[in-house]
């Protein structure tokens, strides 16, 4: 119906033809659908995480063993800030609550990778099958890597003195209504809203120029099948840019449509959101640069790993 709409648009009323009409129906098409879904799937979420604690989570982390705070702190993700920036602040919280550090780890690494942002978008342009894939890899690396850099003993290179919480985190019950529920569900939904949008309208923009004008030929000549470079190019090439899963889907629903495999445009988006340069200068100022580039290392073979594996799966 919306698609019947869009085409009604840009075809009858506009006049619009070739790839000047192609590249507006998909601005138009995208842009709407995309902003939609993500205030219905986000207002969604944000209510049911008013039923979970974030000093719940830190409590129950005390005490148990690494690797199921590992686990944890990886599905802990999911339900947390949208990148990777947003999700330093939380990450020292974990640190100050004597949570070991391979386990905040996990966190960080989860936190802008497997967000409602990138599921509610990876189901819309891709169906459950491959969201359900996303998911399950985007867990391990979190597991593995923040398993592996606790195995290391790194501690030492915490820059920043950091004051253990006093006593014994207590399990904090939340109590509100079903109105407080909503209300505090649609002013983080309007929030992240505001937040966000500018990042769809560019990332839609690019993504809607490329489908007009860019040749499917020259995409999958360069980052085709054919290519055994493309996942550790798109992996490095993505490091450098700070976006977050809203701007960068839809170039990789673009790239895809154009040839690019979906494993290689999937590495492209995780080195996006999960490595930026911008986190790395944040995290500068509280980590040590071997831990850092230790961090960056563990989590770039991840995600190249699981490009090349999505592009032999799939």
């Amino acid at each position: 119906m919306w698609k019947e709409t869009v085409d009604h648009l840009t075809v009858d009323i506009l006049g619009l033809t070739g790839r000047v009409n192609d590249t507006v129906n998909f601005f138009i098409y995208d842009t709407v659908k995309i902003l939609f879904l993500l205030i219905v799937i986000i207002f969604v979420v944000s209510y049911l995480r008013t039923h979970f604690n974030t000093e719940y989570v830190r409590a129950h982390l005390q005490g148990k063993s690494e690797l199921y705070g590992n686990v944890l702190a990886a599905l802990f993700g999911i339900i947390t800030p949208f990148c990777s920036c947003s999700a330093i602040p939380l990450f020292l919280g974990f640190i100050q609550a004597r949570i070991p550090l391979g386990v905040t780890f996990s966190y960080l690494i989860s936190a802008p990778m497997n967000n409602e942002i990138a599921i509610a978008m990876l189901f819309t342009l891709f169906g459950w099958k491959i969201t359900a894939v996303y998911i399950g890899f985007g867990l391990f690396v979190a597991i593995v890597g923040g398993y592996v850099i606790g195995k290391m003993g790194m501690e030492k290179y915490i820059l920043i003195p950091v004051t253990p919480m006093e006593g014994e985190l207590e399990e904090v019950e939340i109590k509100m209504t079903t109105k407080e529920r909503a209300k505090e569900a649609w002013d983080y939904t309007w929030d992240i809203f505001k937040k966000i949008w500018l990042y769809v309208l560019i990332g839609v923009g690019v993504g809607a120029f490329i489908h007009g004008y860019v040749p499917a030929e020259f995409i999958a000549k360069y980052a085709g099948g054919d290519t055994w470079y493309g996942v550790p190019l798109a992996t490095i090439l993505g490091i450098p840019m700070y976006s977050n899963t809203a701007g960068v889907m839809p170039l990789v629903e673009v790239l895809t449509d154009k040839g690019m495999l979906l494993g290689t445009a999937l590495s492209f988006m995780m080195a996006i959101t999960a490595l930026s340069l911008p986190e790395a200068m944040i995290l500068k100022k509280i980590l040590h640069m071997k831990l850092i580039a230790i961090f960056f290392g563990i989590v770039g073979l991840g995600i190249i790993a699981i490009g090349y594996l999505f592009n032999f799966i799939l």
